[in-house]
């Protein structure tokens, strides 16, 4: 069985290191990025088959990055996790408007973002 790729995008360290770790742990390959252009490229290059997103980072928001691969027919189908310390409902109404799938706020618990990918890349 081939492993499930996911493009893990946020511009702290700490975070895409603890992430990828515990995702590698639980069998998954994990692409990083720690800024909004490398992301896009690295999506449209890599084809994840889904994406951990954080809004506030350098270069282009986390907002344009998934509006740009969701209103692209060939990129469309990947599902975008908001990963985020944004946590006001607006943050979360523009996450979905702007192509999320689902929206997910730090501080995290690690099994539950877990699950949810899981039930994302079935």
């Amino acid at each position: 069985m081939d492993k499930k790729k996911i493009l893990i995008v946020d511009d702290e360290e700490d975070i895409l290191n603890t992430v990828c770790f515990s995702l590698e742990a639980e069998g998954f390959e994990c692409i990083t990025s720690q800024d909004g252009i490398d992301a896009l490229a690295k999506a449209r290059e890599e084809k994840p088959d889904l994406i951990l997103l954080d809004i506030m980072l350098p270069r282009m928001n986390g907002y344009k990055v998934s509006r740009l691969l969701k209103f692209d027919e060939k990129y469309q189908h990947i599902p975008i996790l908001m990963l985020t310390a944004k946590t006001q409902e607006t943050d979360r109404i523009t996450g979905i408007e702007t192509g999320a799938d689902g929206y997910v706020t730090k501080p995290f618990e690690m099994d539950a973002l877990i699950k949810l990918i899981r039930n994302y890349i079935k």
